[in-house]
């Protein structure tokens, strides 16, 4: 058997609709990792790049068994988000997915949670490895929705599973054997989301894995680009083959990139070099926030200042008050599924939820997972999506099985005062008992 080692390259961008980069992505010739950060304000970035510095550590010589290290490791990444909430409530929220392929010389050992994805290109041919821990993805495996549908369904990013720092979400583990000149791809939702497996297939088969991840990149941005895009790529390649002096990892280093590359931390692997003590280069920019002396008129900008916010805060109010009595979102409402038209927020002196409609199917019906996530709260974008979330979740209901009503005895019938039929009776009775007994 032809001993193997891979080429890798990582690649990221913030997308065209979002602000901050919340996945975190790691290549090296040990280790390939991709984390999706969720939470938005309640810190998706920084659950990544937690979660990225704890499962990186792996990127040395094992010597113990690579999937029963991958899964400890998992463990104590999970454990840190734990500890992270305790000490600071405002992120309350937060996770990430997670996709870890640790290489033990012959095989992968895979760690996966979530919905970023693994995919195989071999021989042109391109299979998804993974599995999406989705609520649609549920929907697809029961049959109920085909893969098309699960493509565009109002709630595809609803996950029945992720990194949160508690212990109710396990990772699957399994092992992945490579083949000569296999490609693979780990990728967060920002690419999946945006193209499809023909187009990906396409570019994962271009003639190198950095143009390779260039150009998944930017065909996800011209979708569209709604989320970050994040991009880790190995090809498999014999072990005493020369380095490619074309791609970025002929030097061997680890590649970071995302959120986890903007905190400083020791590196990992190796290509570990220690934190630098190396003084930071002055920064020209600085001086366009230098301090300057007050003004005689600062109270009077600070009064416009205030002014002006107090304007934009009204028509902002106004208009976010719109905006939220045009969402709808299903909940439970005196143990019934309710539709609900707003939003689920709580703001003193202000309601903005109301019910919509209240339907016939109990909570108590529902199986635990399900109850849950009616509990939580499933937004919609309509109504129609919010009454067909129910029907939904109608199909899932246990229904009762209907008691059967008695039937009334009737009427007795006086006793014949005859003593020659209560013979005969009785006469029956003893014969039938007898042939019985024969």
């Amino acid at each position: 058997m032809t001993a193997l080692s891979y080429r890798y390259v990582a690649l990221t961008d913030t997308g065209l609709r979002r602000s901050t980069n919340q996945d975190s992505g790691y290549a090296s010739n040990r280790l390939l990792v991709i984390a999706d950060g969720m939470g938005g304000a309640a810190a998706g970035d920084l659950a990544s790049s937690e979660t990225m510095h704890i499962i990186r550590q792996l990127d040395r010589e094992l010597d113990v068994d690579a999937m029963g290290a991958l899964g400890q490791a998992v463990i104590s990444a999970n454990t840190r988000l734990g500890e992270l909430i305790a000490d600071d409530p405002a992120v309350e929220g937060m996770g990430t997915t997670l996709d870890a392929l640790l290489w033990d010389g012959e095989k992968f050992a895979v760690a996966h949670l979530g919905d970023s994805r693994v995919y195989r290109l071999r021989e042109r041919s391109l299979t998804q490895i993974s599995t999406d821990h989705t609520f649609v993805q549920s929907l697809v495996d029961e049959g109920k929705i085909t893969r098309d549908e699960a493509r565009v369904h109002p709630h595809r990013s609803l996950l029945l599973r992720a990194l949160l720092g508690r212990d109710d979400n396990e990772a699957d583990l399994s092992w992945l054997q490579p083949m000569l000149g296999d490609r693979y791809l780990l990728c967060s939702d920002g690419l999946t989301d945006m193209i499809n497996d023909d187009v990906i297939a396409r570019a994962l088969a271009s003639e190198t894995i950095d143009m390779a991840a260039t150009e998944l990149v930017r065909l996800a941005l011209e979708a569209g680009g709604y989320d970050n895009v994040t991009v880790v790529v190995a090809e498999f390649v014999e072990k005493s083959a020369e380095p490619d002096p074309h791609l970025s990892s002929a030097d061997g280093q680890p590649q970071l990139v995302g959120a986890a590359a903007s905190q400083a931390r020791p590196r990992t692997g190796t290509g570990s070099g220690g934190t630098s003590t190396a003084p930071t280069p002055f920064d020209p920019e600085e001086l366009r926030y230098a301090p300057r002396p007050p003004s005689r008129l600062r109270w009077l900008r600070w009064a416009v200042v205030l002014v002006v916010l107090g304007a934009i805060l009204g028509v902002s109010g106004a208009a976010a008050y719109s905006w939220s009595q045009r969402q709808f979102f299903v909940a439970a409402q005196d143990g019934k599924v309710t539709v609900f038209r707003g939003v689920r927020a709580d703001i003193p002196g202000m309601t903005l939820q109301h019910v919509e409609q209240m339907t016939n199917v109990e909570l108590t019906t529902l199986p635990a997972f399900r109850r849950k996530q009616v509990e939580d709260g499933i937004e919609a974008p309509s109504k129609a999506d919010a009454l067909k979330t129910v029907e939904q979740l109608d199909e899932f209901a246990v229904k009762p099985n209907p008691t059967p009503t008695p039937t009334p005895n009737p009427t007795p019938t006086k006793p014949s005062a005859s003593p020659t039929k209560t013979k005969a009776t009785v006469s029956t009775a003893v014969e039938t008992e007898a042939t019985w007994r024969r």
